[in-house]
């Protein structure tokens, strides 16, 4: 499989107004509550495990969110390499996640969601799959609060799908996972 290390393009992170720690956090006197994206497969900068890699199952990881930001129409996720020597590998893109859901798994994305063209020109989900020998990966695992509905068709690239996520996000929080080439 090519993988994050062959024919991968340069795709912009898609940039936002807000970040967030994927820690969890609750209300206090400091604040709200922080909007956060967790896996419970692994946890933020650990190893993702193989079965989530082109070395394994192949499939993604379950992943939780809490605290969307109020106002949010819509959420998306981008699963995505900045390590691959080729330059920033888009893993999955998936738009169109009503802002009530607040987790996915291993089975069906939530209805409305739809998944766009990842860096291998498939709209799928390609898990961690470095070259060997190319070291340690840091897979960001990003989820962002869209300020309007938003759902890309299968056939959007990689490139464009980022960009017109950034361009409808108000916050974006993420978790890292790590995978050895």
């Amino acid at each position: 499989m090519a993988g994050c290390g062959g024919g991968g393009k340069e795709h912009p992170r898609p940039a936002t107004s807000a970040t967030s720690s994927p820690t969890t956090s609750s209300s206090s006197a400091a604040g709200p509550a922080k909007f956060a994206v967790s896996s419970p497969a692994f946890a933020d900068n650990a190893q993702v495990p193989v079965e989530y890699s082109c070395k394994g199952r192949n499939v993604p990881p379950p992943l939780r969110w809490q605290n969307v930001p109020p106002g949010t129409e819509s959420l998306a996720l981008v699963v995505d390499d900045p390590d691959a020597p080729a330059g920033l590998y888009v893993h999955w893109v998936v738009t169109g996640i009503p802002p009530s859901t607040t987790e996915i798994g291993e089975g069906p994305l939530p209805g409305g969601a739809s998944v766009s063209l990842n860096s291998s020109g498939k709209a799928e989900y390609f898990g961690p799959c470095p070259p060997a020998g190319s070291g340690v990966h840091h897979y960001r695992f990003q989820l962002y609060a869209l300020n309007k509905p938003l759902k890309l068709v299968a056939t959007t690239p990689a490139r464009e799908a980022t960009q017109t996520i950034a361009n409808a996000a108000v916050a974006d929080t993420r978790t890292v996972g790590l995978f050895s080439g």
